[in-house]
């Protein structure tokens, strides 16, 4: 069969390379064209446009790049036509992927969603949109399911992948001596995957290291920035000779890590699974954060307190995201018995999670929904 893929960001990469192996495992003939990054095109998909390329992020960011979203989904919808899939399969990046939805539907396109939309936490009136344009939802979080059962629609909760992507993942005894890291207890920063997010969040990470004496501090770059990026970033903020950047080693890093400081996103669950106490902070452009802020309808921003739905790891957004208020929490990190509070909370959300194969359930479900006829 022929799939159409589309991932807007690094974590629809990641979570979509796992499903089109798991489909390929159960269809091994397939056909895949995509949207999305190296991993996707590592598992046999042809890259129609990088991630890197749609990676804008708040309101005001959205409406100066208006033009440029435009003419992707004008040409998104021609290749679509022209490749015919059997199944059009959406992950997350909802801002542009619901808008291709109702066009596919339209068109007599078969439409899945993996990983749901964060309608739950605001825009809850796209509910409507996604039961008129999409045939099955896929959600990979617990609460998600019972959400949607409140608006009559039934979807599949096969687990969250990143159970597997972790628990497969190996770390590298020769790590520290590889990247001329020192004994010291590593505290990880992880500024985030986008251009605007970086640049906001690695200077206020940066800020705290002189507070830490005794540790080591390596970025976690990511895959899609230019290294220069960061090293202006650095230099700006004379963290050159502090912090050690490091590309595409992020679950390394995290396997290795005391410690870690995060920007919000899933990022937040993956350290959370890797067992690294953490902070999570989150600074946007103030006009967006201000919309943002009359908009959102959920407690918490990082996925391991909403998961639990109870506050497990601190939470420093906009003003309170200081240097002061950073170090603080970052100081409590260090505590024994918060560290040990921590792995029980964090046991917890494993469970809560489900079980390991869920992009092998999720690919099974598909396929046998796709064997079936139209609904």
């Amino acid at each position: 069969m022929k799939y159409y893929l589309i991932a807007g960001e690094a974590s629809g990469d990641l979570h979509g390379s796992n499903l089109l192996n798991a489909l390929r495992l159960e269809d091994p003939g397939l056909e895949c064209r995509a949207w999305g990054g190296d991993l996707l095109q590592e598992k046999g998909a042809v890259l129609v446009k990088h991630y890197r390329e749609l990676a804008f992020m708040g309101f005001i960011e959205v409406a100066k790049n208006l033009r440029t979203i435009l003419r992707n989904l004008d040409f998104c919808k021609r290749d679509i036509l022209e490749f015919q899939p059997d199944a059009l399969i959406l992950i997350d990046y909802p801002g542009f992927n619901l808008r291709i939805a109702k066009w596919a539907k339209k068109n007599g396109i078969r439409v899945f969603y993996y990983i749901s939309p964060q309608i739950w936490a605001w825009h809850t009136s796209r509910i409507h949109d996604i039961k008129a344009s999409v045939e099955r939802m896929f959600v990979i979080l617990p609460f998600e399911k019972a959400f949607y059962a409140q608006y009559g629609m039934h979807v599949d909760f096969p687990g969250h992948p990143l159970l597997d992507v972790i628990d497969s993942h190996q770390p590298d005894p020769g790590f520290r001596e590889q990247h001329q890291l020192g004994a010291e207890p590593i505290i990880a920063l992880l500024p985030g995957s986008r251009r605007q997010e970086i640049n906001r969040m690695l200077p206020a990470y940066l800020a705290v290291i002189p507070q830490f004496p005794g540790y080591q501090f390596v970025i976690a770059g990511a895959p899609s920035i230019p290294e220069a990026f960061y090293h202006t970033l650095l230099d700006q903020s004379g963290g050159r000779e502090q912090a050690k950047l490091l590309t595409g080693q992020t679950y390394q890093i995290l396997s290795h890590a005391h410690a870690a400081l995060v920007t919000s996103g899933t990022a937040t669950l993956e350290t959370a699974l890797f067992q690294v106490p953490e902070v999570v902070c989150y600074k946007g452009n103030v006009l967006s954060f201000f919309i943002a802020r009359r908009l959102v309808n959920v407690r918490f921003i990082s996925l391991v307190n909403l998961i639990l739905d109870r506050l497990i790891v601190a939470e420093l957004i906009q003003h309170e995201c200081t240097t002061g208020r950073i170090a603080s929490e970052l100081r409590n990190l260090l505590d024994p018995a918060r560290r040990a509070q921590l792995k029980t909370d964090y046991a917890q959300l494993i469970q809560a999670l489900g079980s390991k194969g869920a992009s092998q359930r999720a690919a099974r479900a598909m396929i046998a929904y796709l064997n079936k006829s139209n609904p």
